[in-house]
């Protein structure tokens, strides 16, 4: 396995499950900051912010930064932020959302009236709020979704995820929003923006095929496939298009690159 000089991680099925740590997590982790390797953790969940993406894999024994943290809803806060500085934005979401579209300098409203319609993971999400981002792609806001994933893995199950509440508008307007997170290029040309590194020393870390390999696939970068989370080997020996490595766990990552 090629050492590579910079690694883009996922989280939930790559480091843990859950709020329980992936073994040869908090190793692989150990192992890049003795070695000084950069890596940032790219997460499509837009509800928390960055210091409790910390704060929980500190929780794990991961030592990790804020800087080094990427969500979905910082990528779309500099998304929008890029195109139309100090715009409206009528939003669905948590905080972490709502605080990376404030420390932008963007405007929340409650209204229909606004320049943009974003969708992110709403556990309280409600008809009104629905009615409220139809009306503002209806009245021709821009529609942004942090990300497609249609369900997430909870303790009860696999249960609705960002993708199922976006296509609600999606339906109603007719309207296809702008999907940010993985597997999009969006947040990844973001990372590697951060990282400033050429394509071919960097590599994406994660569990799930359909959005981080074919992030990094999409990005053009190599990809490493850890058997941790919801993809397992058997199904991605079916796929066309393989990722350049797929191991068992993140214990094997390591035992790779200490060869």
């Amino acid at each position: 396995m090629k050492a590579y000089q910079a690694y883009l991680i996922d989280l939930d099925g790559t480091l843990y499950k859950g709020d329980e740590p992936i073994d040869g997590a908090k190793q692989f982790i150990s192992y890049l900051n003795q070695q000084r390797i950069p890596h940032l953790y790219v997460t499509n969940n837009s509800t928390k912010e960055p210091k409790d993406v910390v704060s929980k894999l500190q929780t794990m024994g991961i030592e990790a930064k804020e800087e080094e943290v990427i969500t979905s809803a910082l990528a779309t806060a500099e998304y929008i932020t890029e195109l139309t500085p100090g715009a409206s934005v009528f939003m669905l979401g948590g905080t972490g959302l709502s605080k990376a579209l404030t420390d932008k300098g963007l405007v929340l409203k409650e209204d229909e009236h606004v320049d943009y319609v974003v969708i992110g993971l709403d556990e309280q999400v409600t008809y009104d709020k629905l009615a409220t981002a139809t009306l503002g792609v209806r009245n021709g806001a821009k529609f942004i979704s942090t990300n497609q994933d249609v369900s997430i893995p909870k303790e009860r199950g696999f249960l609705p995820g960002n993708g199922a509440i976006t296509s609600v508008v999606s339906v109603s307007t007719g309207t296809q929003p702008i999907f940010i997170g993985k597997p999009q290029t969006i947040i990844m040309d973001m990372a590697l923006d951060i990282l400033n590194m050429d394509l071919s020393d960097v590599a994406m870390v994660g569990d799930l095929y359909d959005t981080d390999i074919m992030s990094g696939i999409n990005a053009n970068i190599d990809t490493i496939h850890v058997q941790t989370g919801v993809t397992t080997k058997s199904e991605i020996e079916q796929k066309d298009i393989a990722p350049t490595y797929s191991f068992k766990d993140l214990n094997e990552v390591i035992n790779e690159l200490e060869k």
